[in-house]
């Protein structure tokens, strides 16, 4: 079986990133409108022409982590700052240890310490949520995602693809999601959640909705309905049915009845909301295909990392 046939439609991270071509156009475009701002607050507005004596430095970590970022700090320099040279002893998605040196810089006094705070500050923030995705991605079930409740917006996803785990929708256009609201904001017939679901997907249109299409359900009654209307329509694309804020044991009860009536091949089945670290144990007999959760992301602690400046 191929990889492509293996990827679920939350696996995005190969848009934004990948080990041998590097940054693509939309983490790109991510890295110049999150430096500039980043840099802007610091109060750098303009290309860094210093002058003056060189001297070096080196970036050390303090913590053992997964380092990310490292890319779109070459950005930035390129950008703001050529003065400064970079040489990187680690990579974006390479495990690191306290202690080690990430990176030797070279450039004038000034340009170091005008660029020392966003550099570390950048560095710290995505990896410490690419260790913190690691530290879930390795115990996951099956597989773990982020959702669209961010910091960074695409960075962060691109930390989390960085730590293992998988981006989801990378914005809003990049997949549809039906939820509760979606539905409200329809002109759809029906009067409860359920039959404005099943009304919206009588009608939806093959390629309408980018990537991905996906429904959140709050009952299993409601996933059964949304399952059995997308087989009844005969679509090639698998249908994402998210089980919002529903326990493992529930989940795996659907997870099952769908087997029973022949509905599960035809959908994917992740399950979203109260998902915590230290209850991904309960999930592991659930079948199903994905978790999302925020916590890869939000409130993260950074991971410790500095700069010295070589006497």
């Amino acid at each position: 079986m191929s990889s492509e046939e293996l990827r679920i439609p939350h696996d995005r991270g190969h848009i934004l990133w990948t080990s041998e071509g590097g940054p693509e156009r939309i983490l790109l475009a991510s890295f110049d409108r999150w430096t500039t701002s980043i840099l802007g607050d610091d109060g750098i507005t303009d290309l860094i022409m210093a002058e003056g004596p060189t001297m070096e430095a080196k970036i050390i970590t303090k913590q053992n982590g997964i380092i990310a970022g490292c890319a779109a700090v070459d950005y930035m320099l390129q950008i703001w700052c050529p003065d400064i040279q970079v040489t990187w002893q680690a990579n974006d998605g390479k495990s690191i240890q306290s202690g080690d040196t990430l990176a030797g810089l070279k450039g004038s006094a000034k340009s170091l310490l005008l660029m020392e705070r966003s550099i570390l500050n950048i560095l710290g923030q995505l990896s410490g949520i690419a260790t913190e995705t690691n530290r879930w991605a390795k115990i996951a079930p099956k597989q773990i995602a982020c959702t669209r409740k961010t910091v960074w917006g695409i960075l962060d996803k691109w930390a989390v693809h960085v730590g293992g785990g998988l981006t989801h929708r990378l914005n809003k256009s990049d997949a549809r999601m039906i939820k509760e609201n979606d539905l409200a904001a329809m002109e759809s017939e029906g009067h409860n959640h359920a039959e404005r679901l099943s009304s919206y997907l009588s009608k939806v249109q093959d390629g309408e909705y980018g990537a991905f299409l996906e429904v959140e359900v709050r009952t299993p009654k409601e996933a059964m309905i949304a399952a059995g209307m997308w087989k009844s329509l005969g679509k090639e694309d698998k249908l994402v049915i998210m089980l919002d804020n529903m326990s493992p044991k529930e989940c795996k009860e659907i997870a099952e009845e769908m087997e029973q009536y022949d509905l599960r091949q035809h959908v994917v089945l992740e399950a979203s909301g109260g998902i915590t670290f230290e209850q991904l144990s309960d999930w592991k007999e659930c079948t199903l295909d994905v978790l999302s959760t925020s916590a890869l992301n939000r409130g993260t602690q950074p991971l410790d990392i500095t700069m010295l400046f070589d006497e």
